[in-house]
């Protein structure tokens, strides 16, 4: 069974899944938008054994218990803070989504959940983003198989929008 990619217009902090991905930043230990989000809906368990994990590298992701939220886990990834997309962005962003799925598999998880990974405060341009969102997630998924849904939780309507016109150009469309 291939893997499902669905676009939700939602908050990911309320979503059943096996994990969720935060976009953090590298200290993994808080921050505003998503990060700042789900560390607030998890509680205070989740900075304390964020504590011990020493970091994260861009491009890299790291596992923690979902402590109050409705998801077992949380992957925290960071991705590339946009600098004009001269310094390695779309790779480091890729390795961002690779590494996540990656742990998910790893984990035997079977549904992960998506925020548009350094859209925020990092300022990659949406569009470019979401074509390296769903193209690497696609890509991932048919070559390693266990991933049964993964869903692109976009809080915003223009966002939304972009994601879904991405997937249909990729011929994706699932959701």
């Amino acid at each position: 069974m291939s893997t499902q990619l669905k676009i939700i217009h939602d908050d990911i902090t309320t979503l059943a899944v096996d994990a969720i991905v935060n976009a953090a930043n590298s200290s993994l230990l808080g921050g505003g938008g998503v990060d700042g989000a789900i560390h607030k809906a998890a509680g205070p368990e989740l900075l304390k054994e964020c504590r011990t994990l020493g970091g994260c590298l861009q491009g890299h992701a790291k596992i923690t218990k979902g402590y109050k939220l409705p998801a077992k886990y949380v992957i925290h990834t960071v991705g590339p803070i946009w600098r004009g997309g001269q310094n390695n962005e779309a790779g480091l962003l890729a390795s961002s989504y690779k590494s996540s799925l990656q742990l998910a598999l790893d984990n035997n998880l079977k549904t992960i959940a998506f925020p548009a990974i350094s859209c925020g405060v990092f300022g990659y341009p949406i569009a470019q983003a979401a074509k390296i969102a769903v193209k690497t997630t696609a890509e991932f998924t048919t070559a390693n198989p266990g991933i049964d849904t993964v869903y692109f939780v976009l809080f915003n309507q223009k966002f939304e929008s972009i994601y879904k016109q991405v997937l249909s150009e990729l011929n994706l469309n699932q959701s």
